[in-house]
């Protein structure tokens, strides 16, 4: 089987949907037929994604909740920040591809095949992409597999965000259900970062997330046992069900990550580094890159020359903390503390969003101690990572 397109989408997660929504939204695109192939069905609810914004998104009417407050939390720290511009939202992947397929649906200029892409190669008129379905061919592709990464570990920093969450119920009213504890460190570190995470969707319901940053997973027992104390010692709850659980890794890597893989295959999500590396947060710049290309191609007809519009002083940030994290994990505590304590929260939140000026840079890095990143900027100019100290 043989079918032509003008697009072929590669992967429905994220950041394929997330792609395929802003080409629908776009009159100048409606002469383009456009193909998304995803394996899976994508009709369970297998993750969530949380963000922060200081404007609309097209995704508002899915969105499960937001909150207008963040508490930061260490030992001889602690605060509880009002959000001026932005809120903290958190949208469900179910009622997300449940969104989005609806729309597609809708529109004649989609076709959605369940099917799994075993080759995508450039050719002279496009794409040729063989797959579980058939072959089908393109004018371009657009590929958020998972990327493979040829390993190195001598050159490049691998880091895990990993977690497990429990979604839980109490008999009593618990949780600010307007504030997100958006980093609480104050358990023990063993030489990592490690932090709980809640979001409350009322006072007594939460998901509850013990969160690593790190090079190796956990057993599950243990997250799960530092959850149970989080709720026991420091909530102090003696009855609670737990009615889901999430589970999940995030690469963290400084490993280039391509834009493309030749002239006419564009990658996108986490295969293009859109997971930023030092958080791991990564729907926001889905939903920036997606908007970024479907302007160029309806402004030019043409992808832009800078694919992805990154700014190279964050990718720079992002290889430092990535360093202090390999080298002395417990260590980020001390930095994320400072960070939160010097710094009004907006300026963070913009820093970690990579909208910050070159000033606002200089006044971040000025807030924190010198001497770890000093150490890594060593290492980097060596070209190879820290080790253990």
């Amino acid at each position: 089987m043989k079918s032509d397109y003008d697009y072929l989408l590669a992967g429905g997660g994220a950041a394929g949907l997330s792609l395929a929504y802003h080409i629908s939204q776009e009159p100048r695109l409606r002469d383009k037929r456009v193909l998304l192939l995803e394996p899976a069905a994508k009709d369970q609810n297998d993750r969530t994604w949380s963000f922060w914004t200081d404007g609309p998104t097209p995704f508002d009417s899915i969105v499960a909740h937001d909150w207008q407050q963040l508490a930061f939390r260490s030992p001889g720290f602690e605060r509880v920040f009002q959000l001026q511009r932005y809120r903290y939202k958190m949208i469900r992947g179910l009622d997300f591809y449940r969104f989005v397929r609806t729309e597609l649906a809708q529109n004649p200029q989609f076709t959605l095949v369940q099917a799994s892409v075993e080759t995508l190669r450039n050719v002279a008129t496009g794409v040729e992409a063989h797959t579980s379905a058939g072959l089908y061919t393109a004018r371009l592709a657009f590929d958020s597999r998972p990327p493979e990464l040829d390993r190195q570990p001598e050159k490049y920093r691998y880091l895990l965000q990993h977690f497990v969450g429990w979604e839980v119920e109490t008999e009593q009213d618990v949780f600010d259900p307007a504030t997100v504890e958006f980093m609480d460190f104050r358990g023990e570190q063993q030489q990592e970062a490690r932090f709980i995470y809640v979001l409350p969707f009322g006072p007594r319901q939460a998901l509850v997330e013990y969160t690593l940053f790190s090079e190796m997973p956990l057993p599950k027992a243990e997250y799960e046992a530092a959850i149970r104390h989080y709720l026991e010692h420091t909530l102090q709850l003696t009855t609670y069900r737990v009615v889901g659980e999430e589970v999940g890794a995030i690469p963290m890597t400084d490993h280039p990550l391509p834009a493309s893989a030749g002239p006419h295959i564009v990658h996108l999500g986490t295969r293009a580094g859109r997971a930023k590396p030092s958080t791991g947060y990564a729907f926001q710049r889905i939903q920036q890159h997606s908007a970024h290309l479907v302007q160029a191609l309806a402004s030019t007809g043409h992808l832009p020359k800078n694919l992805t519009n990154d700014q190279p002083q964050f990718h720079l940030f992002d290889t430092l903390l990535l360093d202090i994290m390999r080298r002395r994990g417990e260590v980020t505590r001390d930095i994320f503390t400072e960070l939160f304590q010097r710094n009004p929260i907006e300026r963070v939140l913009a820093f970690l969003d990579e909208r910050t000026s070159w000033p606002d840079n200089f006044r971040i890095m000025n807030s924190v101690t010198p001497w770890p990143f000093l150490r890594s900027i060593a290492h980097v100019l060596r070209g190879r990572p820290g080790k253990r100290s």
